[in-house]
């Protein structure tokens, strides 16, 4: 009654595509292809849990479901009316709760028949439970196929990854670093990370090389990760990893390499603030799972009662990878991506002139041989113009969207100030001189927020080698309260900061720095949407953050004492004799870096820049959680109150 997870002998490029066409083959009653004797696919009933439904949102739209012939799609625990003649595709985690759910469902007969998927792979016991709930109902023949997907992971670039969305804090920075978590509670969060990382193996159709620091959570992951894919290679009759899929796509003549980092080598990054285009969204707006909510107030409103105030109208829109802007720009400073979205409005404006100017002119009257040969030559021109219509209305859309997302980022940037902070920050990083004091800007009352001030002083903190005196810590500290400032992060890096000297040094942020271009209004056009003034033009020059070097040193086989270290694991190996000498010794093509306790856009940004440069490379960036900057203070907080 079991499938197993089908070869994938299809030549995918990205872990993005992999996933896709693993859910479309599950939607597809886990054949290839399934339409109907006329052609069309078959109607079917997906139910989903909020896991399944995190991991499908990101990669298949309603659009595309539809297409697939899903005409309904609906929460596992929502209420739902029988459709006693329609195919059900359920998509679940393979929990109690939705177990005894989906057993009531076959009690109800709510469906013509069941396809059971599970993200993660069942144990025995819950299968029998099913099978016995099929039985009582007399539904065993109504019971197509169970599957185990191995999905459980949730891709959100074609380079990137998240392990969950639902019960994030549940492997998250702080659950790792809690001082009082208990040896059971740490298998459990182990186990947890485990599990995804094995899922998303078994989607790539590949077996790493595994290298990771030692005496981290990191360590642990691995040793873990290890022995799951050994004990797997080992089951030869039901290994997941069979020949056929290793052949298949970028994978096909190395094994990659998978390098674990904990987030405590550099906890500087998570609270920077960032001056490219997804970073900025994600640190200042609302935006996970690939969607960005905003805000927009739409005027003062004049009622019966007198003028009331601006309404907040919600909008909310998806930032894919099919938009072609946001793919060019999304790692892009934010000064370009407000250049480039004129530039586009501009472009936009005289296509629509011209369609505006030949039917102006179709409308000619007149039958003079002038205006007769010059509408054959416009017709041929509108044919054209009105053939690219929804090409330009696609333009305008993608315009208007990311006029309204930059306009609200460019609200938070001036009016935190988040150039100075930005700027200020990657000198403190790169050890360059201070051209103002640092108590200048946490008591300036118009530079940013508490929680701004928070993650500068933070940085300052982790990134010096001296550790300020008490008495110079105390005027800090009074500074940072005057300003409104919860000190409760400050406690906790203190902790961290002194355990981690006993540890190794810290992470130092390579020594270049950003160049200021005079300010930004000069480069913008004066009609430009985007009124800059007063913003400073930042140009980004390239630095390796500790991230990207480490794994610099790993991919490319170099000798340094930052990862001499790490220990190496083969899970292909017969025996795991663990070492930190690497058999390998020719540089690595694939790589995955992945970080235990939660990651962020800018080092997802500087691997991708670092890559750039390499020819016939690839890297994939993952990470536990995906958190911005106030999120992750949230933590540190929670953690500094002990």
């Amino acid at each position: 009654m079991v499938g197993g997870k089908m070869a994938v002998a299809v030549a995918a490029a990205s872990i993005r595509e992999r996933q896709t066409v693993a859910l479309k083959r599950m939607l597809n009653f886990n054949v290839p292809h399934v339409k109907n004797s006329t052609g069309e696919p078959v109607w079917k009933v997906l139910v989903y849990d909020r896991f399944g439904q995190d991991i499908i949102s990101p990669l298949l739209s309603v659009k595309e479901l539809r297409d697939m012939g899903i005409t309904l799609h609906l929460l596992l625990h929502s209420d739902r009316d029988p459709i006693p003649d329609v195919p059900a595709v359920y998509f679940v985690m393979p929990t109690e709760e939705n177990i005894d759910r989906m057993c009531q469902d076959l009690r109800n007969q709510l469906y013509e028949s069941y396809y059971l998927n599970f993200i993660s792979a069942i144990s025995r016991s819950k299968l029998e439970d099913i099978a016995n709930a099929a039985l009582a109902a007399s539904a065993v023949t109504q019971v197509a196929k169970v599957f185990d997907q191995y999905l459980n992971f949730i891709t959100l670039e074609d380079d990137m990854f998240v392990l969950c969305n639902q019960n994030k804090e549940l492997i998250s920075y702080r659950a790792i670093n809690r001082p009082d978590i208990t040896d059971t509670e740490m298998e459990t969060v182990m186990d947890t990370i485990v599990d995804s990382l094995f899922c998303f193996f078994v989607t790539l159709g590949a077996v790493p090389i595994i290298r990771c620091s030692r005496g981290t959570a990191a360590e642990m992951v691995a040793v873990k990760l290890d022995k799951k894919l050994r004990e797997n290679l080992r089951d030869a009759r039901n290994s997941l990893f069979t020949g056929d899929t290793l052949g298949a796509g970028q994978f096909s003549f190395q094994r990659p390499l998978l390098v674990l980092v904990d987030r405590n080598i550099d906890l500087a990054t998570p609270l920077h603030h960032t001056w490219t285009y997804q970073a900025l969204v994600h640190d200042v707006l609302d935006f996970h799972l690939n969607r960005v909510n905003l805000e927009e107030s739409t005027g003062v409103e004049n009622s019966p009662a007198g003028a009331r105030p601006k309404r907040k109208n919600k909008k909310s829109y998806d930032l894919t990878p099919v938009d072609k802007f946001w793919q060019k720009h999304k790692g892009s400073p934010f000064p370009e991506v407000a250049e480039s979205v004129q530039q586009e409005l501009e472009y936009y404006r005289a296509q629509e002139d011209e369609v505006k100017r030949l039917k102006s002119i179709m409308g000619l009257e007149g039958e003079d041989e002038g205006a007769i040969s010059m509408l054959s030559d416009n017709t041929a021109k509108l044919t054209s113009a009105v053939s690219s219509l929804p090409e330009l209305l696609e333009k305008k859309r993608l315009i208007d969207l990311h006029t309204n997302v930059a306009t609200a980022v460019l609200e938070h940037i001036k009016a935190r100030k988040l150039d100075v902070y930005f700027e200020y920050e990657e000198k403190i990083m790169s050890k360059t001189t201070l051209d103002k004091s640092l108590l200048d800007i946490i008591s300036d009352p118009d530079a940013g927020t508490p929680e701004d001030k928070m993650r500068l002083f933070l940085i300052y903190y982790i990134s010096t080698q001296q550790v300020p005196s008490e008495a110079d810590l105390e005027q800090y500290k009074k500074a940072l309260t005057d300003a409104g400032c919860n000190l409760n992060p400050l406690q906790y890096i203190k902790q961290w900061k002194a355990f981690a000297k006993m540890a190794s040094a810290p992470a130092s942020y390579g020594n270049t720095t950003t160049k200021p271009m005079g300010l930004l209004s000069r480069v913008m056009n004066t009609g430009s949407q985007f009124v800059m003034e007063g913003v400073k033009n930042l140009v980004l020059k390239q630095q390796n953050l500790p991230v990207t070097r480490i794994l610099d040193n790993l991919m490319e086989m170099k000798s340094n004492p930052e990862t001499d270290d790490y220990r190496y694991f083969d899970p292909k190996m017969l025996r795991g004799n663990d070492s930190s000498v690497p058999r390998n010794k020719n540089p690595f093509q694939e790589a995955i870096v992945f970080v235990v306790g939660g990651g962020n856009y800018i080092e997802y940004q500087n691997l991708v820049d670092y890559i750039k440069g390499k020819q016939g490379k690839h890297i994939l960036y993952g990470c536990s959680e995906l958190f911005n900057a106030s999120q992750f203070i949230k933590q540190l907080s929670q953690l500094g109150q002990k």
